[in-house]
């Protein structure tokens, strides 16, 4: 198998002991699917795959995060999904080959396992449950996908940003005394991207809440949720 100089020696086992797909698995499964992962490194802002390409290996996010995204007819970035630790993508590739419907690249330095569908497809035959654990997957994420759209075609523009940034929390938010403390994903463009709004529009609101002190801004990078129940509120 081929592997140019970004490619890393990795036993696998860190990258399989994260994904909820494998959670089950009995340990000699377990090893069989490390033996064959193939670990590569991505830095910030390098495509991992484009539209159009094949889906013949699943990607699991080993270490940092990546965007999956799309470009609408004005040819603006539309981002899907945000996968961090132990996300992965490219499980439909696991029951049938096709292509890549979407974007992937990297938010930060990011490290990629693979797993090639063909050395993949005995592990599913004699580990029926990780094909139930996938369609679990893919339910949340089209239950994420319903979100989006909804919140795009219906809500105004701060109902959504109360929306992403209270996801934001779940996914990335770690809580003490001072908040929820949230290690931002996106910078402003993307996050204006995310919710459908101009990066001038982002900036302006989230300044305002920050104003009414339910939020704090700490640089680009970082921000506090001070008042969670403001923002559940707000899009109920």
């Amino acid at each position: 198998m081929h592997c140019d100089k970004n490619c890393i020696k990795c036993t696998g086992k860190y990258c399989v002991s994260k994904v909820y797909i494998f959670s089950a698995l009995q340990p000699e499964a377990f090893k069989k699917i490390s033996d064959i992962i193939i670990t590569r490194k991505y830095r910030k802002g390098q495509v991992i795959f484009f539209e159009g390409d094949v889906e013949d290996k699943l990607y699991i996010v080993n270490q940092g995060k990546i965007k999956i995204y799309k470009y609408n007819r004005e040819g603006r970035e539309q981002i899907l999904y945000i996968l961090s630790e132990g996300d992965f993508i490219g499980d439909m590739s696991l029951l049938k080959k096709g292509n890549f419907q979407f974007n992937a690249e990297a938010l930060e330095d990011t490290l990629i396992c693979t797993i090639a569908k063909d050395d993949f497809d005995e592990i599913i035959t004699r580990n029926p449950e990780i094909t139930l654990k996938i369609l679990e997957v893919l339910h949340d994420r089209l239950m994420n996908l319903e979100n989006l759209i909804q919140n795009l075609s219906t809500k105004d523009i701060e109902t959504r940003i109360a929306s992403m940034l209270l996801s934001f929390s779940g996914d990335f938010g770690v809580e003490d005394e001072s908040g929820i403390i949230i290690n931002l994903p996106l910078n402003r463009e993307e996050m204006a991207n995310y919710i459908g709004v101009t990066r001038e529009t982002i900036s302006r609101k989230l300044t305002s809440l920050q104003d009414e002190g339910v939020i704090e801004l700490i640089g680009n990078k970082k921000l506090i949720i001070k008042d969670k129940v403001y923002f559940q509120q707000m899009i109920e």
